[in-house]
């Protein structure tokens, strides 16, 4: 099996990296938290127009008819630049429910760029980000329209999470076990970006940081600290594309893709939780003020800890395969 990123992928991340820091996405973001949605919704027109956020969708529906390994390449650029929004469910989990639902009508929307959010219990009990998005629920294996029952704000000053009912039915019998798989898969690629970007800071601040005449980054500790960083992304990595060649199709017959992406969402989340608490360390209290960019790193790192299935869940899921 081949790991190695192919050309198409480089160029897919390094687009997607040079449109994303083109937009200030840390500015966009602060934006995004205080109601301003606009310089956001600007940014995913032009994704969409690139054909990323169309990724899982087929060609006949107005996306690109790519694939898992795309997608989670885009991801992590996303993850990378702390892009908020229901980027997971918009990417990745609604194009692989709605198209096992047989529901086509909305996937041109997503495609175009239009934002939308899902909850499906127990493993997604709350839609994430139900402002300016299109909300839907699946209860009992029945997809619906989804209705707000209350919304409440989380850690991550950008996210919330929404309690919701059914409204409209769309489809009944769906399974969703492939949605829930895309989900955990696309959060393990945005956790891995949000590790790297973590780790970038808090090298950057170690070569400029100085005491005692020294840059900090010369002090071992700190260079522990982040090399232990460094590693956990590297093994995490691996996993998460493992796991979207197997959602491709593209394993050996017999392999267990659900115990794969288990085993990435774990790794990406522990990685990145790593990431996040070396990287306070290195800067100090000032890492997590709201003025630094850190802060949204780190607490986006902690909301998604959990999105789409816990470690402790995905943990399980591996035990059980065992």
């Amino acid at each position: 099996m081949d790991f190695q990123l192919s050309d198409i992928h480089t160029d897919l991340a390094a687009t997607v990296d040079a449109m994303l820091g083109k937009a200030d996405m840390p500015t966009a973001a602060r934006a995004w938290a205080a109601g301003d949605r606009s310089a956001v919704t600007k940014v995913y027109s032009q994704l969409a127009d690139a054909g990323i956020c169309g990724l899982l969708i087929d060609e006949s529906h107005g996306g690109s008819s790519a694939g898992a390994v795309e997608m989670v390449v885009a991801v992590e650029q996303l993850g990378r630049h702390c892009a908020p929004g229901p980027i997971v469910e918009s990417v990745a989990v609604l194009p692989v429910l709605l198209r096992d639902a047989d529901v086509n009508g909305p996937l041109n929307d997503l495609a175009e760029g239009r934002l939308a959010t899902v909850a499906i219990p127990p493993l997604q009990p709350l839609a994430a980000d139900v402002e300016s998005a299109d909300v839907y629920v699946v209860v009992d294996g029945v997809l619906s329209t989804g209705r707000v029952i209350s919304t409440e704000k989380t850690v991550d000053p950008t996210r919330t999470l929404s309690r919701v009912e059914p409204g409209r039915q769309l489809a009944s019998w769906i399974d969703t076990s492939d949605a829930a798989d895309a989900g955990a898969l696309a959060t393990a690629a945005e956790l891995l970006g949000l590790g790297q970007t973590m780790m970038d800071i808090a090298s950057e601040y170690a070569r400029s940081r100085k005491q005692f005449g020294r840059p900090i980054g010369s002090f071992q500790a700190v260079k522990h600290h982040l090399a232990d960083v460094a590693i956990a992304l590297e093994m995490a990595r691996p996993l998460v594309h493992a796991a979207a060649l197997g959602i491709d199709g593209q394993v050996p017959e017999g392999t267990n893709v659900s115990r794969d992406v288990s085993a990435a969402k774990v790794a990406a989340a522990d990685a990145a939780h790593l990431s996040a608490r070396r990287a306070l360390q290195v800067l100090g209290a000032i890492g997590y003020t709201a003025e630094h960019d850190l802060s949204l790193y780190i607490t986006k790192t902690r909301a998604l800890l959990t999105a789409w299935g816990s470690p402790a869940v995905h943990r399980q899921r591996i035990l059980e395969t065992l």
